[in-house]
């Protein structure tokens, strides 16, 4: 995982999370082949034209709405605004055990997917906590289409993060069988420098939990102890929500100790909860 550049120079996360794709396939195939394909798949597509200019900066024609339980889905190729927010070159992308073949960008082996919102279930516009049925779907539909493409990437927006495709799809498999989210596809964990300090964060672990996580990396620590734990802090607020009150708790080995301290007032959708690590004297 790249944790250890800056975020500097960080792009936005976009409002609506989306996966991307990299799958050879479908790589210069009719439209109607694609269709077929789809439909062959018990996706029940149907075209879609003219959604408006956001839409065609992300999703380029052919566009389809998929459906697949109770999720929807736009899809297509991937347009220049969703390309360039997945560069895997930018220092605000993430990379777990991924390395994207050479020309990815203009192979047109791109393809975008982006759930559409149910505002009865997911709650008033903008970033926030996704209803866990829906996006269960969603990844089971992701699944089923990197199959269909022989998808070796994929591209997670709300952690800006790249992974293995094949990788991906086993740990939804996993999820699928045991309940457990597979936190480091889905969660970015970001190392910054902060002068004299350096300090982890999460990103992405907001669209589940409605916090992100902040924690200064004690001396001597590594990077990889660092996410260990962190990682395990993020499954816990996917599985059971976030962090309401202060608490201390027991660490994962004989004399550490966790403090969590969640924002006194929750004003906005990134509210952060900062995470203290110590041992005892």
């Amino acid at each position: 995982m790249d944790v250890g550049n800056p975020d500097a120079l960080i792009l936005p996360v976009p409002p609506e999370p989306f996966a991307l794709i990299v799958g050879t396939a479908m790589q210069g195939g009719s439209s109607d082949t694609v269709e077929t394909a789809l439909r062959r798949m018990g996706l029940r597509p149907e075209r879609v034209d003219g959604d408006g200019a956001d839409l065609a900066a992300r999703v380029a024609a052919p566009r389809f709405r998929l459906t697949f339980g109770a999720v929807s889905v736009l899809a297509g190729p991937a347009a220049d605004a969703a390309l360039d927010l997945a560069d895997p070159d930018h220092p605000s992308t993430s990379l777990l055990a991924a390395s994207l073949p050479r020309r990815w960008r203009e192979s047109g082996a791109c393809w975008v997917f982006i759930p559409e919102r149910d505002p009865k279930r997911d709650g008033a516009p903008g970033p926030s906590t996704v209803q866990p049925t829906r996006m269960r779907e969603f990844f089971k539909m992701m699944v089923l289409l990197i199959d269909l493409f022989d998808a070796s990437h994929i591209f997670w927006s709300p952690a800006r993060l790249w992974s293995d495709a094949p990788q991906f799809r086993a740990s939804i498999a996993e999820m699928l069988a045991s309940g457990m989210p597979p936190v480091l596809h889905l969660v970015a964990f970001r190392r910054r420098e902060n002068g004299a300090d350096a300090s982890m964060g999460t990103r992405g672990l907001v669209l589940f939990a409605g916090q992100e996580l902040e924690a200064r990396i004690p001396v001597g620590w590594t990077v990889a102890e660092m996410v260990r734990r962190l990682s395990r802090l993020a499954l816990d607020m996917m599985l059971n929500g976030p962090v309401q009150h202060a608490r201390t708790m027991r660490g994962l080995e004989a004399g550490e100790w966790i403090e969590l301290l969640p924002p006194l007032r929750s004003t906005d959708h990134r509210s952060t909860v900062i995470v203290e690590f110590g041992r005892d004297s």
